[in-house]
């Protein structure tokens, strides 16, 4: 049972605007006096929240106190932070919303009233968000996609419809409006919440990396694991540590080339280097008023690549203008920035205002920024374009590794013949076979996709085109992007260069391009050709897009344009053409870049009000598939045994009110002994099925054929798929097997198996398992099935030389241990092969980053590090994880 709540003291501190006396406030700028006055913008927010959400249990006074006193306390103490909101994309929201059915089931069975579990944080669910690619030909591209997507999913929207009627404080975004990212950009974000005259900052966590967006609109926010997200819908408060703030001052004005792309990866390699993981990052300086919205959502939208918890912006002038053409009428103008003034949440030019105090600066000139890509196999990896021909040569040099391919001299100006639709091709090392124009994170700038759209005009001018073979696409983050390319008139001019609207979600940067041509495949397996992709999206894991295209490159959109051209990385565009134009004249990229000039004229003409405008109409009339689709009205979800898309999941069978206490891990065997850098897409992939995997069987023996699997992402309502999915992506480095394969060794018969297939020996044994990895275990996309498929293996702890946050959290959600090896320890240094069998004790009094002691059944005694930073997570730990331990507080 929970402790009586003790009231809120700070009541007293709520006051009126003067120019709107009916809207209340906290005053926590008078509350916090001179202390107040020199905080960060960021940790602001975090005492307002604090102020706001005092009650004497979740959120105490002391936690108010330790926020005010950040310049001493800073990573010191833990503190709660209860978010305004909470957006979930489709992916992930259909876990968070069948676990909420399945905690309505588990909640009535053990007596409980099934229709007090409610989201009790106000929560927005975008259904757009991935998108497989079945059509690449416009017009009839999206209504096709969209057809296919409605109904391979249809059992998904169905669920969806359910919880948008039966579940309390919670707005379903309908399919066909766009992704979580933009759709929270462009309709969702509040900037200020009004809620019965009482005003307060808006805030808000996802279940998406990218979530972090939104800081470029002065709204605090981050990506979350699934698992944290539905603690937090259900009124938990989020636990960090009080984070060091480094302040980015920005100065000078950026070169015309260079995009907001540009100016993202110098950031974030400048960033990178000194070091910002797990910190907040806020932007000051001269430089910040320069940067439109569009730029600092850009910029921020790119922190979790550089670590930090998130980059936040003020709220300015510039923002206010942004909301205007937003649509934010002028009262809730005035509103927004009275109430933000008063709070001194309003960062303003003049040379008198005071700027807050930070943990360190660093300092950026704009000035100094050039055009970059990055790869060919990490997004950190930045290649200066004037200098790619000559970076790519190398990487054919280099020993295989992050940048290396180590072809042999005499190989690397090989080609292959090749013939495609009746015409004859050479492929080559360096050759461009995947160009995607994404524009759903990174690249929501319409002027970067403008850009895109203008060069490709001036290229079909100019005579120019695209060889057929390159597998070329346009995926807008919503159709508010189609919208301003096709009323600035350049859209059809990307079309004729085949980058033809597939749809709105994520496609190939999840690995859900369309398969190459086999003629194409076959040549490149053939010639052993180190083909490439290039994409302006934000992720570039080896293997991801295609089996057979090793490099892969991150660029803006006109650059990916430009590339797509060239048919080439090995082009240095300052001294080689593009091509031959209609009048026999080598055309050069400066002959079609767009200048800045241009690009601010048609933005202004036919982005900025326009887009806002059409995508309010567009939330107001949903769509018709989506209103005529029919959903059961039950309290409790009627589910349906032969479904192979929403099943009951397991976590909530043994709910009882009070916890057993956790068990002693005896006599574990190493279900995989990994690496480094193993992200949550090796654990729980999220592209397509493989025919070979243990999903294939469990869905074909189901009578599905290997066309209707979808992917594991569109699965994530079934843990029996999910289960079988977890660990199965083809570049998974086992050091049991030696090379990338989902396999591992079931050591008591000694057979070589699918891991879920030898999991689930193990289970039927008895026997428990663990997971061995190296440093930066569960990197990438925060999911939380990354935990849950590991838990329904039945994996206890994880031995890891150091996590990735959001991750870590995520095992502690489920009731996976996250330990960690002593400094300067690890697997090869204590002679560790894997092999052994591991027990480990976890003592009743278990405290945060305890010491405890592990022993192999050869004799080897070796301690590792309880990762439990505070005594919430060891109390989520010790009741089986957050969703159990809320789950209990509805008996």
């Amino acid at each position: 049972m929970d402790p009586p709540r003790t009231g809120n003291p700070y009541q007293p501190a709520i006051e009126a605007l003067e120019s709107h006396p009916e809207k209340k406030f906290y005053n926590v700028s008078k509350l916090g006096g001179a202390k107040y006055d020199s905080l960060p913008y960021s940790i602001r927010v975090l005492f307002e929240s604090s102020v706001r959400n005092c009650d004497g249990f979740l959120v105490k006074e002391t936690d108010a106190m330790n926020i005010l006193d950040w310049k001493t306390k800073q990573s010191h103490v833990e503190v709660p932070f209860c978010p305004a909101r909470v957006v979930l994309q489709d992916f992930t929201g259909i876990p968070a919303m069948v676990d909420f059915a399945a905690m309505r089931e588990a909640v009535r069975n053990a007596g409980g009233d099934p229709v007090k579990v409610n989201p009790a944080c106000p929560t927005d669910l975008t259904v757009d968000h991935s998108l497989q690619i079945d059509f690449s030909k416009w017009p009839e591209t999206v209504l096709k996609n969209q057809e296919m997507e409605f109904g391979r999913n249809r059992e998904r929207l169905q669920f969806f419809k359910w919880s948008s009627k039966v579940f309390e404080n919670i707005s379903i975004i309908p399919p066909e409006t766009g992704m979580a990212h933009q759709v929270n950009l462009e309709y969702l974000s509040r900037v200020v919440f009004d809620v019965k005259d009482l005003l307060h900052p808006d805030s808000v966590v996802g279940t998406d990396s990218h979530m972090t967006m939104v800081n470029g609109l002065g709204i605090l926010g981050w990506g979350v694991g699934g698992i944290e997200a539905e603690a937090v819908m259900l009124g938990m408060p989020l636990s960090l540590p009080l984070p060091h703030v480094v302040g980015c001052e920005l100065t000078g004005t950026a070169s015309p080339l260079a995009t907001s792309i540009d100016i993202v990866l110098s950031i974030t390699k400048h960033l990178r280097q000194v070091d910002v993981a797990g910190k907040f990052v806020e932007f000051f300086g001269s430089g910040v008023s320069q940067l439109s919205i569009a730029d600092r959502t850009t910029i921020a939208n790119m922190c979790p690549e550089y670590g930090a918890i998130l980059s936040f912006f003020p709220v300015d002038n510039v923002t206010l203008e942004h909301l205007k053409h937003a649509g934010f009428d002028k009262a809730k103008l005035e509103v927004t920035e009275a109430y933000l003034k008063a709070v001194k949440l309003f960062r303003s030019d003049e040379s008198s205002s005071r700027e807050p105090e930070y943990s360190q600066v660093v300092q950026v000139s704009l000035g100094s920024i050039i055009p970059y890509v990055s790869g060919p196999k990490r997004s950190q990896d930045r290649v200066a374009v004037n200098n790619m021909k000559s970076d790519f040569q190398a990487c054919l040099n280099e020993k295989s590794g992050v940048k290396g391919f180590q072809i042999a001299a005499e190989k690397q100006n090989d080609t292959v013949p090749v013939e495609y639709e009746g015409n004859e091709y050479k492929l080559s090392h360096g050759c461009v076979v995947i160009a995607a124009v994404i524009s759903c994170t990174n690249n929501c700038n319409p002027s970067v996709m403008l850009a895109a759209g203008l060069l490709a005009k001036k290229a079909v001018e100019a005579g120019l085109a695209v060889k057929p073979y390159i597998r070329t696409s346009l995926s807008p983050g919503s159709g508010m992007v189609t919208h301003y390319l096709s009323s600035s008139g350049v859209l059809p001019y990307l079309s004729k260069l085949g980058f033809e609207v597939v749809g709105y979600g994520c496609s190939t940067c999840v690995g859900n391009t369309a398969p190459l041509p086999e003629a194409i495949r076959n040549a490149i397996k053939q010639g052993e050709i180190i083909a490439c992709g290039v994409l302006s999206g934000t992720k570039n894991f080896e293997g991801r897009l295609c089996d057979c295209v090793r490099a892969n490159y991150l660029a803006s959109p006109p650059l990916v344009v430009a590339y797509a051209i060239a048919g080439t990385v090995r082009i240095d565009f300052d001294s080689e053409p593009l091509g031959t134009g209609f009048d026999g004249k080598s055309i050069y990229l400066r002959d079609i870049w767009p200048t800045r000039q241009e690009l601010h004229t048609v933005e202004e003409e036919c982005v900025i009000s326009s887009m806002f405008r059409e995508l309010k109409e567009k939330m107001e009339k949903g769509n018709k598939r989506w209103n005529l689709l029919e959903a059961p009205e039950s309290t409790l979800f009627p589910w349906d045994l032969k479904s192979t898309y929403i099943r009951c999941p397991s976590f909530f069978d043994k709910l009882a009110k009070e916890a057993a206490p956790p068990a002693a891990v005896e006599n574990a065997h190493v279900l995989l002994f990994l690496g480094d850098s193993v992200t949550t897409d090796h654990i729980s992939p999220a592209g397509s099925i493989a025919r070979s995997s243990a999903a294939a069987k469990y869905l074909s023996s189901r009578g599905l054929t290997p066309r209707e699997f979808n992917s594991y992402g569109a699965r994530r309502g079934n843990d029996a798929v999910m289960t079988r999915g977890t660990f199965a992506n083809i570049k998974l480095l086992n050091k049991f097997i030696g090379k990338p394969a989902p396999k591992t060794v079931h050591f008591p018969s000694g057979q070589t198996l699918d891991v879920f297939e030898a999991a689930e020996l193990y289970q039927k044994e008895g026997i428990p398992v663990i997971i061995l990895a190296g440093k930066k275990y569960g990197l990438g996309s925060s999911r939380d099935w990354a935990a849950k498929g590991p838990f329904l293996l039945g994996v206890k702890a994880v031995l890891a030389e150091s996590y990735e946050k959001v991750h870590r959290s995520q095992l502690i959600g489920i009731g996976i241990a996250p330990l960690q090896f002593r400094p300067g320890e690890n697997p090869t240094t204590l002679g560790l092969t894997g092999r052994e069998q591991f027990s480990i004790m976890f003592p009743p009094d278990l405290s945060p980053r305890m010491t405890l002691d592990v022993k192999t059944s050869t004799g080897k005694v070796f301690s590792v590090i309880a990762l439990f930073e505070n005594s919430m997570e060891i109390t989520l730990y010790k009741n089986g994880g957050s969703l159990n331990f809320v789950a209990r507080r509805f008996l």
